[in-house]
């Protein structure tokens, strides 16, 4: 039983052959899978499963927090599985999701909130932008 199955299992997440599918996709991907993604690759697997059913199952995962739904200004969602903590720099030419991790800005979101008054409890941090150009 892989990670994620085992984490759906502790969240009382009933355990069907084409939820196990689904969630196979999502431990196996690379990139940050659309549901259309999510279903092609499944469908590859297991063919009788729906677009519906990939649907429901990962708005059931974003439910149960087991996986972030994320919008990159596409017009659609992308989803990954929650892991670690990590933040995303979106390239607005390719669409390509660079994930990145920093300590200094890490300390920087949590001294924000508390200069403010606040504990910092969560947040969604991404960049969009463009590849620099060669100089030449």
């Amino acid at each position: 039983m892989s990670d994620l199955e085992e984490r759906c299992a502790a969240a009382g997440l009933k355990m069907t052959g084409q939820r196990k599918v689904i969630l196979k996709v999502l431990g196996e991907a690379s990139d940050h899978p659309s549901v259309e993604d999510v279903y092609d690759r499944a469908k590859d697997m297991d063919s009788s499963i729906s677009i519906a059913t990939v649907y429901r199952t990962l708005g059931l995962l974003d439910e149960l927090d087991l996986v972030t739904r994320h919008e990159f200004q596409e017009g659609y969602s992308r989803y990954e599985v929650n892991a670690d903590h990590h933040h995303h720099l979106i390239d607005l030419e390719t669409g390509k999701v660079i994930e990145f991790q920093n300590d200094e800005l890490e300390k920087l979101k949590i001294k924000i909130a508390r200069d403010l008054g606040y504990e910092l409890v969560d947040h969604r941090f991404e960049l969009y932008g463009k590849k620099l150009g060669k100089k030449k």
